[in-house]
């Protein structure tokens, strides 16, 4: 006896959707893993060190985990208030972080206590970060000043105190090791170099300003604040070359893949949008909570996200199709790995028994297995569009689709209607939910009058099919304009509408079929077209 086939739902393509690279590189990302903090994560920071451990600051500690653990390798907490903007440096073996209490604390990340403690800020340190020689730090605080520190000495190098309100974004060149930007609520961008120990450069964002990002090549400049994230050319001043406004609440944070130096922003609004070169959204990750901070690892293996909530969201890259058809190859069965070892292979004469593995059903498929071919209809209402019209066409290929359709309720036959008034105009499904249409009227024409919900779900199916009798009319008079002005091109353009007047014909047919008995009055009203 044959055994019995599941229904075979075809993968659908979403209408309007445009299936790029980057859309499908960042779609490889799997779902994300939750670790709940001890307040909102202000900061996410990667060592630039494999194998890229991470720095979470949150509440009043700063924690650092490993690639794949959902603990703490090590713990700073040692703060008196919250504390701010852990960062490493570029070797890896340093930490930096700011302060409630106005200090800026240097830890060895293999030790617990801090080395250095630098004092001179009269509030909050809100941003903090080493230059790029390793041995000074730069910090911005909420007493409208941004110092730099010496490593060595604890002491402070220079303060420079230009802007006018709290400092909150903070970025540092890694070419030359004394240049670093700022960003302030007083809607400034400041460019200062420590030398001189003044700014060298100022442009106006034009709402406060949560982040700063600078491009390796140190050419390009990005700034958020408000809903508006702008890129500026430095090399030609500070001039804004683009002004983005895809996010509908603050964006908060910004940073940059490894992958092609895809832009990533993140946003009160609950969204992580990725950016191509051209700064067109590629892909938007969605969350359950306002984003604070956002990171990506150095190999682009971990998308790390910070939110209000106090939860720390991490989505891992998937691995490649070879590792993991590699992964599967390795899996021997259980008789051969417990007993005769992990990397035992049968012989040439050996003959390899293998467990048929059973394949479970899903609710229509028991249905129809069963015979209930209306259950399974039901069933497969509930579900969704693609998994529903697979099995419409399954009936009809049963020849048992009449079956399904008849007999029925008001209350049951209401979610058929209803689908059908959704998707019968829908190209991807409109073959096989015209026949179901079909059938319908055919059932039910002479009870219709019965059920005025009924009748009313069939009127507004037959308006429905009316409009899109027209676009078809209209589509066809456009097509066959353009089919005479490019004739003398392409010869056989015409057969391009074959289509479209083959659906535009069902569709006229099932209208001039389709007769409603009135509840009001007692003769029969017919729509033609």
């Amino acid at each position: 006896m044959t055994a019995f086939k599941p229904t075979r739902v075809p993968v659908i393509p979403q209408l309007g959707e445009k299936v790029t690279e980057d859309a499908l590189y960042w779609r490889s990302y799997k779902s994300p893993v939750q670790i709940k903090e001890f307040g909102a994560v202000t900061k996410i920071h990667f060592s630039p060190l494999s194998p890229h451990n991470y720095a979470v600051t949150a509440s009043t500690r700063v924690q650092i985990f490993g690639p794949n653990s959902h603990e703490p390798l090590r713990s700073f907490s040692r703060f008196k208030g919250s504390a701010y903007s852990g960062s490493f440096r570029a070797d890896g073996r340093l930490l930096v972080a700011g302060s409630d209490e106005g200090l800026v604390r240097l830890f060895d990340v293999g030790g617990r206590v801090a080395l250095r403690q630098f004092t001179g800020h009269s509030k909050s340190v809100r941003v903090t970060s080493f230059l790029s020689d390793g041995f000074r730090i730069v910090s911005g605080s909420d007493d409208l000043s941004s110092r730099v520190w010496d490593v060595s000495t604890a002491q402070e190098v220079a303060a420079l105190g230009e802007h006018s309100d709290y400092i909150r974004a903070l970025a540092t060149s890694s070419r030359n090791p004394d240049v670093f930007i700022t960003g302030s609520y007083d809607h400034t961008l400041r460019v200062w170099d420590a030398r001189l120990e003044r700014c060298v450069m100022k442009m106006e964002h034009g709402q406060p300003v949560e982040g700063v990002l600078l491009y390796p090549s140190e050419g390009l400049l990005v700034s958020t604040g408000g809903q508006h994230v702008k890129v500026w050319d430095l090399l030609k001043g500070g001039q804004q070359l683009v002004s983005l406004k895809n996010h509908h609440k603050t964006v908060t944070c910004v940073c940059l893949s490894t992958h092609s130096n895809r832009l990533l922003t993140g946003s009160l609004d609950r969204h992580v949008k990725v950016y191509s070169s051209s700064y067109k959204v590629v892909h938007t990750f969605d969350y359950e909570a306002s984003v604070l901070s956002l990171a990506v690892a150095p190999d682009d293996g971990i998308v790390a996200v910070g939110m209000t909530n106090g939860v720390l969201s991490l989505r891992h890259r998937k691995p490649s199709e070879e590792q993991e058809v590699d992964g599967r190859k390795r899996r021997g069965p259980s008789y051969r790995m417990f007993v005769k070892g992990r990397n035992y292979t049968p012989k040439q004469d050996d003959f390899v028994v293998r467990k048929s593995l059973k394949h479970h059903l899903k609710k229509h498929d028991r249905l129809l297995k069963s015979f209930k071919v209306s259950e399974a209809l039901d069933s497969a209402l509930e579900v969704g569009p693609a998994v529903c019209v697979a099995v419409l066409i399954e009936l009809e290929r049963r020849g048992t689709l009449r079956n399904a359709v008849a007999g029925r309720e008001e209350e049951s036959i209401t979610p058929l209607l209803n689908f059908l008034l959704r998707f019968i105009t829908d190209p991807r499904f409109s073959r096989i939910l015209l026949s179901v249409a079909h059938v319908v009227v055919d059932v039910y024409q002479q009870v219709v009058s019965q059920s005025p919900v009924m009748e009313r779900l069939l009127q507004r199916l037959l308006e429905c099919l009316g409009r899109e009798i027209d676009y078809q009319q209209e589509l066809l008079q456009v097509l066959g304009i353009l089919d005479t002005l490019f004739a003398s091109a392409t010869p056989a353009a015409g057969v391009t509408t074959l289509q479209t007047c083959e659906i535009a014909l069902n569709v006229s047919h099932f209208c001039t079929r389709i007769q409603i008995k009135s509840t009001t009055t007692p003769r029969l009203r017919t729509w033609r077209v």
